[in-house]
């Protein structure tokens, strides 16, 4: 970016920088654990649990490029990015905040375009604001800090309803509609997660100020959707070789954490408890399960975060992510055949490993080959290579989720295994490098 240099900024302002992805992904983690119980709760077939997730990769395909190709081109008194997370913010907060009072299976999945494209204003304009802040030499502890909040918030969102029952609340105790009040709980306090938590780093963190000729240069872009969709696609042409190795190896990561997410707690429910009748106590008790072994993974994802910091730099983000995800794929593949609820901590490791290098290391790689004045829109691009793979999944295993699979969610979760080695194995053929700007195209220099 240009403009003044970046200052390095310490450990603790990188924390303040990042405490409103803590909100984004409590939202988030209340989704993968609980969307496909509130589903079911509310009469949805098992083998249409996929269309039912259709919001988060439709509007993230939709939203994510248009909005950070946008935020490079605003200027406003508050700068480029914060605009979008302060809108994302309270977009979240309202769909949170009805959710769980849903009376029909079309409200509930309504209600999660919203707050998907909620998260979606906020997310890549958040990522870009970190690039943007940090001098380069500190963008691993800047990325990684940020998966580290993902950790801590999606810990907290799984664990919140063991937690509420922990405080008293019945955990058989159902609304109307068959939903139980400690998840009408969860999803009340992340109402109030996503916007404080985005409001604490606005005010903590403001954007740097742009140097005139900057401004200028910013001010002469055309605005307005037509412009934004033109930068899209001029971007994708002149897109960095980096980035399309990188598709690959998403393509087998996303597509896998979608099956785990949407068929993990039916899949607990029959190995732990011999039961997929969503209105039993063994499927409810199946999702208190799913919320603790989730938010240990996800709390092995937060200690994790900064932990894999040194290793990172001296491996290298690949590296570092193909052993992460293989740990991960081999723990999938053994979940299904454990039927010791406390045995379930031990592949939780694994898990929590990948999803603390998924939300960092991909973003490392990024940031060294993307072209400073088109970090938001390549950051938006970027998630299009998360929500493709998740819409290749929603249409594809309904169609081969009986013939294929059996109609076992358990098989789902063992695919879900497969393709994560898969994964590991593509990254390693990622070749990363330091973006240059000349004649104001992007060019690689190879590094690794």
């Amino acid at each position: 970016m240009s403009g003044p240099a970046r200052p390095h900024l310490t450990f603790g302002q990188i924390v303040n920088m990042n405490v409103g992805f803590f909100g984004i992904q409590y939202s988030f983690g209340l989704q993968q654990s609980n969307m496909s119980p509130i589903y079911r709760y509310l009469g949805a077939d098992e083998a249409s649990l996929p269309l039912l997730w259709l919001a988060g990769p439709m509007t993230g395909l939709l939203v994510q490029p248009i909005i950070g190709a946008m935020s490079d081109r605003t200027l406003s008194p508050r700068g480029r990015r914060t605009p979008y997370f302060l809108v994302g913010a309270v977009l979240c907060s309202i769909a949170l905040l009805f959710m769980p009072f849903s009376p029909t299976l079309w409200m509930a999945a309504s209600l999660l375009w919203i707050l998907d494209a909620g998260n979606n204003v906020t997310m890549e304009p958040y990522r870009a604001f970190v690039s943007d802040r940090l001098d380069p030499s500190q963008h691993s502890i800047g990325f990684l800090t940020q998966s580290a909040f993902t950790g801590l918030g999606q810990t907290l969102s799984y664990l919140t309803p063991s937690l509420l029952v922990l405080l008293g609340m019945n955990r058989d105790l159902v609304n109307g509609r068959g939903i139980p009040y400690i998840t009408v709980g969860a999803f009340l306090i992340g109402a109030l997660f996503s916007i404080t938590s985005i409001w604490w780093t606005v005010r903590t963190t403001p954007e740097l100020p742009l140097a005139p000729e900057e401004r200028a240069r910013i001010a002469a872009l055309p605005r307005g959707l037509g412009a934004a969709l033109r930068e899209v696609a001029e971007a994708m042409r002149e897109m960095p070789a980096t980035m399309k190795q990188l598709a690959v190896m998403k393509l087998f990561q996303w597509y896998a954490m979608f099956c785990y997410w949407q068929y993990i707690v039916l899949s607990l429910s029959v190995t732990l408890f011999g039961t997929s009748d969503a209105s039993s106590h063994g499927f409810r008790e199946a999702g208190l399960v799913n919320g603790q072994i989730g938010g240990f993974y996800n709390l092995v994802a937060f200690l994790a975060a900064f932990a894999m910091v040194p290793f990172t730099r001296r491996l290298g983000p690949k590296v570092m992510h193909a052993v992460c995800l293989s740990l991960a794929g081999l723990a999938m593949l053994a979940i299904p055949s454990i039927t010791d609820r406390a045995l379930l901590f031990v592949p939780m490791i694994g898990v929590g490993l990948a999803w603390a290098s998924i939300m960092g290391n991909p973003y490392v790689m990024l940031a060294g080959c993307i072209p400073p004045d088109r970090v938001g829109v390549y950051m938006g691009i970027f998630n299009m290579f998360i929500v493709i793979p998740m819409m290749i999944q929603i249409f594809t295993l309904p169609l081969y989720y009986r013939a294929w699979l059996g109609g076992n969610p358990e098989n789902v979760v063992r695919l879900a295994g497969a393709l994560l080695l898969c994964a590991a194995v593509t990254v390693l053929f990622v070749r990363t490098g330091v973006a240059r700007r000349a004649h104001g195209v992007p060019e690689e220099v190879s590094v690794a």
